[in-house]
């Protein structure tokens, strides 16, 4: 009998670091998923941080220390901001848009998923190691 007592202090512990977020990944950024339209879509996106992420109406884009958890890539970190010019895919679900950004054929990419959240339109995509409570990436703009 002694021994399941000693159980219940570990028990414990592993139900206080699942409140604290240790065990499951963070949850996403609050907002509902949405279907934008291509001109909702091709515009200027900015993140916390003062990073552009400017969506243009032919495909392309230009980056200027955007956010993004970027693969492959070359060098460096996979989710450190990236600047420079590349091609962009809208992809709407039934439910939500998805935006893939890429910096060429051989160059990092990234995937964002649409939310609403009263009158911001946000891309967004995990980035980090969700047990650290990194940040997810977040680019906004106004709703029209």
């Amino acid at each position: 009998m002694q021994r399941s007592c000693r159980a219940v202090p570990v028990v414990v512990a592993v139900l206080l670091l699942a409140a604290c977020g240790r065990i499951w990944d963070r949850p996403d950024p609050e907002g509902d998923p949405v279907v934008l339209k291509p001109s909702e879509v091709a515009t200027t996106w900015v993140d916390a941080e003062g990073g552009s992420l400017t969506l243009k109406p032919d495909g392309t884009f230009t980056a200027d220390h955007a956010c993004g958890a970027w693969s492959p890539a070359a060098t460096g970190d996979w989710d450190e901001p990236r600047s420079g010019k590349g091609a962009w895919t809208q992809d709407d679900a039934s439910k939500q848009t998805g935006v893939q950004a890429s910096f060429g054929a051989d160059g990092p990419s990234a995937s964002y998923a649409a939310l609403r959240r009263g009158n911001i339109l946000m891309l967004w995509t995990p980035v980090g190691d969700p047990d650290n409570d990194d940040p997810h990436c977040i680019l906004t703009s106004p709703a029209p």
